[in-house]
């Protein structure tokens, strides 16, 4: 009986968190009109909005430059410019785009490398609704003397205050969640190590 009422009560908790997890990707949007940044990063993804709602933000002098964050190794510049919807020469003069990440993390610390090298101090963080959460507590990490400013995308096939209607979007969601509370865990783990020495702390992998 203890196992489950156990069981029951960390189901429980769980549930809690999913919902309070799905109000906060929510309220993420409409997306508020963001203050000026020194960059913009974009985080790829299974949806092209994200890039071009990037460079609609660079083209408005929301920033100075932006980073396309995970771009496919076999995609070519010009191809990346034509799905961003972007001129040749705001393109040529202002993005740089980074091949190297294969995920969230992997985009955390592309950026966080990217940031450094420009010696930016706040950012534009333009990704997907549902996907903002995690990205934010990954640059959190990698970054964490950056200021993060959310610029969330609307996921057209997610609706977010109800996305129990359908089995599509509770699988999104839920996984999401999963994997929200798998790097929450993994940053409370790492909370209990020895304190910062001085020396910039890796991300776990």
């Amino acid at each position: 009986m203890k196992t489950i009422a156990a069981l029951l009560i960390i189901l429980m908790i769980w549930t809690v968190g999913l919902l309070a997890f799905a109000a906060r990707v929510d309220a993420f949007t409409p997306a508020q009109e963001p203050a000026i940044s020194d960059g913009i990063v974009a985080l790829t993804g299974v949806s092209t909005d994200r890039i071009r709602e990037a460079m609609k933000l660079l083209q408005e002098g929301r920033a100075q430059r932006m980073l396309i964050s995970g771009v496919n190794p076999k995609a070519t510049p010009a191809e990346i410019r034509s799905v961003a919807k972007a001129s040749r020469r705001i393109f040529n003069c202002c993005v740089d785009l980074g091949f190297e990440a294969a995920d969230t993390l992997g985009n955390a610390r592309e950026i966080a490398a990217w940031v450094k090298a420009k010696h930016y101090a706040t950012l534009i963080v333009v990704t997907s609704d549902y996907h903002m959460p995690r990205s934010l507590m990954e640059l959190r990490a990698a970054a964490p003397q950056v200021i993060l400013t959310p610029y969330a995308v609307r996921t057209g096939e997610l609706d977010a205050k109800h996305w129990w209607r359908t089995a599509e979007s509770a699988r999104r969601m839920i996984k999401e969640y999963n994997k929200y509370l798998a790097i929450l865990l993994r940053e409370g783990f790492l909370s209990l190590g020895p304190k910062d020495d001085g020396h910039p702390r890796e991300p776990a992998a």
